[in-house]
């Protein structure tokens, strides 16, 4: 044998390098963990972007894929909470069990909105203590989310440290290139008042400048009733809403039904990143879809 062909058969021969398994409990944070990984990282998702985070089936697979992962990340503020700790104490995975270096906490990486001052009760609907956890909902977040785990990939595979970090300055400087015009688009708009589903547009309101006047469920987690219903589409009507909005995995019985009756426009839109799509894509598309809207509409006084 040569020596050319012997180099080729050992270089065939070696094994591929193996990539940091990373976990992330929403395709948001998957995407960012991409984003921050890049080629050195195989990112998995536990719940699909068509479902409602809040609640995903503990599955034997699900299981399958903590117990090989090298990091965890995940929504915190109690989201998870109906699922994930079954999930990680099944996995037998002491790497990824809080508290360890592979277990990151997204939330302790933002400025929460909507922290509870007074005592949580059960009547009070499905409040989380921490705060709103829908906080991907405000891609200014996604600057401290992808340092973060650029930060907590360094720890776990310290040797691409230094690529984790340019991963993060590289997204970072495409982040702030498409906020400018995803801000331009929506300052005309600045003041409009908007009724949502569930309250998991707060973090996309407040970097609008969106005004959320009503909420199709009575409380957090509880399907609308009639009463409620009629009481929306009088709020509606009153503060001439001119936008509805929803993720698609809800039913848009109650919310066709006040947008009809309102003259809103109801927009509904993917609730997480979906499959194969991009944090900036996803982003694009929320932006275009409310700009959509809106225009038949006109601007509040305070954005003329």
């Amino acid at each position: 044998m040569n020596h050319a062909l012997l180099l080729l058969t050992c270089l065939l021969a070696a094994p591929a390098l193996a990539k940091v398994q990373v976990v992330a409990t929403i395709t948001d944070l998957g995407s960012l963990a991409a984003e921050a990984g890049g080629d050195l990282v195989e990112v998995t998702t536990l719940a699909r972007s068509t479902q409602d985070p809040h609640f995903v089936d503990a599955r034997h697979s699900l299981v399958l894929g903590l117990s090989k992962a090298d990091l965890l990340v995940h929504v915190g503020m109690e989201m998870e909470t109906g699922w994930l700790p079954t999930l990680l104490t099944s996995s037998r995975n002491g790497r990824i069990q809080v508290g360890a270096p592979g277990n990151l906490n997204c939330a302790t990486l933002i400025q929460p909105l909507e922290v509870p001052a007074e005592k949580i009760e059960r009547a009070m609907g499905d409040i989380h203590p921490g705060g709103n956890p829908h906080y991907t909902k405000d891609p200014r977040n996604a600057v401290p989310l992808v340092r973060g785990m650029a930060a907590r990939l360094a720890a776990v595979d310290p040797d691409h440290a230094a690529t984790y970090q340019q991963n993060a300055a590289r997204f970072e400087a495409r982040l702030r290139e498409k906020l400018s015009g995803w801000e331009a688009a929506l300052r005309p708009f600045r003041g409009t008042t908007v009724i949502t589903f569930h309250r998991s547009w707060s973090y996309l309101s407040a970097w609008a400048g969106f005004e959320q006047v009503a909420f199709m469920e009575p409380k957090p987690g509880l399907p609308p009733s009639a009463q409620h219903v009629a009481q929306v589409l009088i709020t509606a009507r009153a503060r001439k809403v001119p936008l509805v909005l929803q993720e698609d995995w809800y039913s848009a019985q109650a919310s066709e039904l006040v947008a009809q009756k309102s003259g809103a426009r109801l927009v509904r839109v993917p609730g997480m990143v979906p499959e194969g799509q991009g944090y900036l894509d996803y982003v694009d598309r929320l932006v275009a879809a409310v700009t959509a809207a809106l225009p038949a509409a006109a601007p509040p006084a305070a954005a003329r």
